[in-house]
């Protein structure tokens, strides 16, 4: 089976109206992104995967904080309404903040809708993920069986602090939650060394590769690190839609040697990339085919 773990819920259910459409230009470097789809759109994105995890991002200013024009106080029902309208093929994780007054509130009303995982992100929600406030929040987590997304590394968003998203700091989270299922997203770019070295030591810790494609020496550096430090089994297949598709995301990675064609730096395994692409994110995650 086939699994993107990172995907963003589609804006729209319907198609989006000509005056509602947005491109966002910071992300990627050959085009610019369309940051309003509609579900179809959404499905068409990700035909290549079996199983898709959406989430949007917990701010109260979606597209200034994140880049995509969502409505703030939708940001979790949408999800939960997405998912239940295709619980075979989608599963939908919440966004909370961990500083917000009501934040284990809206955890039970996610875990109520049947969001299974929870999808941070400290850069842009503007929270220290090393704060008592976190910490109570990843406790809570850790009790209920929720793994956490965490956006990791780079950010083209001029606010967001990229000290929140070091991925040293997840080896922190990790040291005191031992049991808590985390994703680094993007592997951490560009810091995918570190990013490898700290899913090599906790069990529980994985790293997705949405992204990391679209950058071909970024995306050599991180899986060659993975391949010499032995931990491709800790990887996880993600397109980051709307940014990218499941079926790039997947030729992508297949293309990672292509970089080095002709010289004598050492390829990437093709079973390291087959397994990238087909590993079992939902049992590695603690969770189960299908809303909950």
């Amino acid at each position: 089976m086939i699994v993107d773990v990172h995907t963003h819920t589609p804006t729209h259910q319907a198609a989006v109206p000509e005056d509602e459409r947005r491109v966002y230009e910071g992300w990627r470097t050959d085009r610019p992104v369309v940051t309003t789809n509609s579900w179809a759109d959404y499905d068409k994105a990700t035909e290549a995967a079996d199983l898709s995890i959406v989430f949007n991002i917990a701010v109260d200013k979606p597209e200034e904080a994140t880049g995509l024009p969502y409505r703030a106080e939708d940001t979790n029902t949408a999800t939960a309404a997405f998912v239940t309208a295709d619980p075979d093929r989608r599963m939908g994780f919440m966004s909370v903040n961990p500083i917000a007054p009501d934040v284990f509130d809206e955890a039970d009303r996610c875990r109520e809708l049947g969001l299974v995982g929870v999808k941070l992100g400290p850069n842009y929600q503007n929270f220290d993920p090393l704060s008592q406030p976190a910490l109570d929040f990843y406790r809570y987590c850790e009790r209920h069986g929720l793994p956490i997304l965490f956006h990791q590394g780079a950010s083209p968003i001029r606010q967001a602090p990229l000290r929140y998203t070091y991925p040293l700091v997840t080896d922190e989270v990790a040291l005191q939650f031992p049991e808590l299922r985390i994703v680094m997203a993007h592997m951490g770019h560009p810091w995918g060394r570190e990013t490898v070295v700290t899913i090599r030591k906790h069990p529980h810790v994985y790293a997705d590769v949405s992204s990391i494609y679209l950058r071909p020496w970024v995306c050599y550096e991180s899986l060659l690190a993975a391949q010499e430090w032995g931990v491709p089994h800790k990887l996880l297949l993600g397109s980051d839609f709307p940014i990218a598709t499941t079926a790039e995301a997947i030729a992508g990675i297949r293309r990672v040697n292509d970089i080095v064609e002709g010289t004598a730096l050492p390829k990437i395994s093709p079973e390291l990339i087959e397994g990238i692409i087909h590993a079992n994110a939902v049992a590695a995650l603690g969770l189960q085919k299908g809303i909950r």
